[in-house]
């Protein structure tokens, strides 16, 4: 009961002092719960959605689901007949038809796409009394001809459409335009799918290609009649060629299909969550030596009147846990306030998530407050143990104990140990034959040299402080050399300040080295290897449709245009193996628009009648050489037997592993509607005409927003940007653990101040004016910033190096050190420090000198 007391009384009395460490915990607390709680939420929102637009028993052709867009632009279907088949089965109550196709895109007047910009899927079908689960006519009527079309109120109220705007459909059997005739509201949460409506007949033509067929049949149990059983009656009265599921089963396929999304967003969120409470440990270590070094003569007078080495370490750790507790529940409330401001972002962007659905499951609290006061109190036990360490005598006369110095000795040589094994694991790495053997050693290199760094820390502070001082201190004259040697004075405080920095700004500057040298790789590549001028691609991955690509085909100044198509085949070469591969059907064009290395053959044979090509990894695999046969039996197609004409190399990032035939030889053997439409498609100018053969390209394509044309330029841009868009995604979510790192050089420098208020108070007596005194309290701040940045810095270069000599052997060979990057955030780093030391330097500033002085 008395450590409890004196614990409580401690924590209370120096309650200023423990707040940083407190937000700390809060803040990381509350981005491991936030991220819990949105996850869990947008789980539920899926839940009811699929369980709300499911019905009974689905009866869907097989292999349907397994691709949203599928390259033929038309989704599988069955026959229509097949519906009064199935209502006939034992138990179905009714049965009805659905068309569904997400291989469209819709447009408004202004040839605006009307779909999400979240990547939520637009979705075109027939209105059926199915759809009356999930959804309501909220105005208007249903569709009742070609002439009609009912659409979402989300998408409505989103673009601002209204009764009696015109909508164009675009699919691969053409453009249909429509009048809106009426709005559906979900009842249920609509994630942002934009979905549109048409009668049946129309959407059976327009989506499917002709009337008589279904995408689905949904049937309805009889009353009495489990879903189970209704799939057995069912199956009785098909000749199984079909997929049938339950309600449950369908809706567990769709949320198995969200959910592996849902848990790499999860888990990439812990995980930047997990690098926050990693520095955040840096904070509350260094809180707590600093205090127990202040009480040193508190503790001290305690053990000499009776108080043993148990109750001081357990009075120290029961501050720890009281900063957990406090720190972690706060934590867990602000995560619910982040997982709803993270569903407002959600929806600024197109996903719609509703606060209704808001789900915090009893785990959620749970695992917030026991990850935040484990942490806690593990980041308290060292300087526990060194408060408990402490000799009533060596107390009262504040001095350090005998085993400082060699503790310090056995530190280093860990260090220097640690450091030492880390960049041999990133050399190995660095020499590795196998991109998945290498990780693997870079893996450990990272962790060993991230722990090195950070044991080693304390004797890199008096080396890199001192030379960062003689550059940047030196300067400031008496003010700056007082900065250094405060900055120099606790080596390992200032080397767990710098080294809470330190392990953002490192992940910050790998991640900018791979992002960049991926950059360079990629449009070194292309310089290299593709000789078309322009690329006509869909930012939707969808198919180029047949109208499209007959405007491309007509469009002036072209010399030519290259269709390019992925056809799925099982190809079995002459050792008898038999494998899944993708087979390339393009133009005779295509070895003019991509420059492929042969190591045996000529390309352009491949592009003659019954011949192929093949990867020279795969040709070495399986011992092929020119002139053998290889057995391909193309997908929904029959079976080829195709000559080898030519092998190419596969040290290429471009196509790696690719095999090409002439597109006349794949339309011989699978049927013109099942053969795969194009993915991408190339074109080059006539001589001296690419302005205006890329302008004619853009003009071809203008009615159909889906698709960019892009030149090489372009290209290069949009790749660059793309790489871009993900660092910045995960500089935000580094920018937590940087605020806390951030905070931990004010609470060092706030505790600092404190420790020298005497000395503060003797100086000032003597001469030192505040405006000095601050910007020396300013100077040591960006010192120590920097220390942490440049160990930082440094050390992510090294481990960005060594990940683009693995990227090297997957075609990425092109390192690229981004240095204005590296150097905007060393000089960011010095105004951090700035930043850091504005409280701390203002209260210094404002101390009484008189009373300074008399403080012991």
């Amino acid at each position: 009961m008395t450590v409890w007391k004196t614990s409580m009384r401690n924590f209370f009395a120096h309650k200023g002092r423990m707040a940083l460490s407190a937000v700390a915990v809060l803040l990381s607390v509350a981005f491991v719960s936030g991220t819990l709680v949105f996850t869990d939420t947008m789980n539920t929102t899926f839940d009811k959605l699929f369980a709300a637009t499911a019905s009974d028993v689905t009866v869907s052709p097989k292999g349907s689901g397994d691709d949203d867009n599928p390259r033929t632009g038309k989704p599988e279907s069955l026959p229509a007949s097949l519906v009064d088949k199935v209502a006939k089965a034992e138990g179905a109550k009714s049965a009805e038809g659905s068309v569904s196709s997400m291989s469209v895109t819709v447009v408004n007047s202004a040839n605006k796409d009307m779909g999400s910009s979240s990547g939520a899927p637009t979705i075109a079908g027939n209105w059926n009394q199915n759809d009356l689960k999930a959804m309501e006519i909220s105005s208007g009527h249903a569709p009742r001809g070609p002439t009609e079309v009912m659409v979402d109120a989300d998408t409505a109220e989103k673009h601002h459409l209204k009764l009696g705007d015109e909508l164009r459909t675009i699919s691969v059997t053409g453009d249909l335009t429509a009048r809106i005739t009426g709005i559906a509201s979900f009842k249920v949460t609509n994630p942002g799918a934009a979905v549109v409506y048409f009668d049946t007949a129309t959407a059976q033509r327009e989506l499917l290609g002709k009337e008589g067929l279904f995408t689905g049949v949904s049937v309805t149990a009889a009353a009495g009649v489990s879903d189970e059983q209704l799939k057995q009656n069912v199956a009785k009265t098909l000749d199984g060629t079909y997929k049938l599921q339950t309600a449950k089963e369908a809706a567990d396929s769709s949320r198995e299909d969200v959910g592996s999304f849902l848990d790499v967003m999860k888990y990439a969120m812990l995980g930047f969550a997990g690098i926050a409470l990693l520095v955040g440990i840096f904070l509350i270590v260094n809180t707590f030596s600093m205090l127990v070094a202040q009480r040193t003569r508190e503790i001290g007078l305690m053990r000499a009147i009776g108080s043993s080495r148990k109750q001081i370490n357990r009075s120290v750790l029961l501050e720890a846990l009281l900063l957990g507790i406090i720190g972690s529940i706060a934590g867990v409330a602000a995560g619910v306030g982040l997982a709803v401001g993270l569903m407002k972002l959600m929806g600024s962007m197109g996903m719609e998530l509703s606060t209704r659905d808001l789900t915090v499951k009893w785990t959620t609290p749970v695992v917030g407050l026991v990850l935040g006061i484990v942490v806690t109190v593990v980041a308290a036990y060292i300087p526990a143990r060194r408060g408990g360490k402490i000799s009533p005598m060596a107390a009262l006369r504040d001095a350090g104990t005998p085993a400082d110095g060699k503790a310090g000795r056995i530190r280093a040589g860990i260090g220097l140990l640690l450091t030492g094994a880390g960049a041999a694991a990133l050399l190995v790495a660095t020499q590795a034959d196998k991109a998945s053997e290498g990780s693997i050693f870079l893996g450990l290199g990272v962790v060993l040299s991230l722990l090195g760094f950070v044991v080693i820390g304390p004797l890199l502070a008096g080396v890199v402080v001192r030379a960062l001082s003689a550059v940047v201190l030196r300067m400031f004259g008496p003010v700056g050399r007082l900065a250094e040697r405060n900055a120099l004075r606790n080596p390992r405080r200032t080397g767990a300040t710098g080294a809470a920095l330190m392990i953002g700004l490192a992940l910050v500057a790998c991640l900018s080295v791979v992002g960049s040298s991926m950059v360079a790789s990629a449009t070194d590549e292309l310089d290299r290897s593709v000789g078309a001028d322009f690329i006509i691609s869909s930012g939707k991955n969808q198919p180029i449709m047949p109208q499209v690509e007959k405007a491309l085909q007509k469009a002036p100044h072209i010399e030519h245009v290259t269709n390019y198509k992925g056809v799925p085949a099982k190809l079995t070469a002459p050792d008898g193996k038999t494998e899944d591969e993708e087979v390339i059907a393009a133009n005779p064009t295509y070895a003019q628009d991509l420059r492929r290395e042969t190591v045996a053959g000529e390309l352009s044979a491949a592009y003659g009648k019954d011949a192929m090509s093949v990867g020279d990894r795969y040709a070495k695999e399986h011992g092929i050489k020119v002139g053998d046969k290889i057995k391909v039996a193309f997908k929904n197609g029959r079976t080829a037997g195709l000559k080898v004409a030519a092998i190419t190399s596969d040290d290429t990032n471009v196509d790696k592993g690719a095999m090409y035939t002439n597109i006349t030889t794949a339309a011989q053997y699978v049927p013109a509607d099942k053969m795969p439409k194009n993915m991408i498609m190339f074109a080059k100018a006539e001589d001296g005409k690419e302005k205006e053969a890329y302008a004619s390209l853009k003009a071809s394509v203008a009615k159909y927003p889906q698709y960019k044309v892009q030149n090489q330029t372009d290209f290069k841009q949009d790749l660059k940007d793309q790489i871009g868009q993900l660092l910045n995604i995960v500089y935000g979510l580094l920018a937590l653990a940087i605020i806390v790192a951030v905070l931990g050089v004010v609470n060092t420098l706030a505790l600092s101040v404190v420790e020298r208020t005497r000395e503060i108070g003797l100086m000032r007596a003597i001469g030192l004016s505040r405006r000095q005194l601050r910007r020396m309290i300013r100077l040591e701040s960006v010192v120590i910033a920097l220390f942490g940045a440049l160990l930082g810095l440094g050390l992510g270069m090294g481990w960005g190096t060594a990940a683009q000599k693995l990227l090297a052997l997957e075609g990425l060979g092109v390192l690229e050190i981004p240095w204005t990057t590296i150097i905007t955030v060393f000089v960011g780093s010095a105004f951090v420090g700035l930043f850091a030391a504005l409280v701390p330097a203002f209260r210094a500033g404002r101390m009484n000198v008189l009373n300074a002085i008399a403080t012991e």
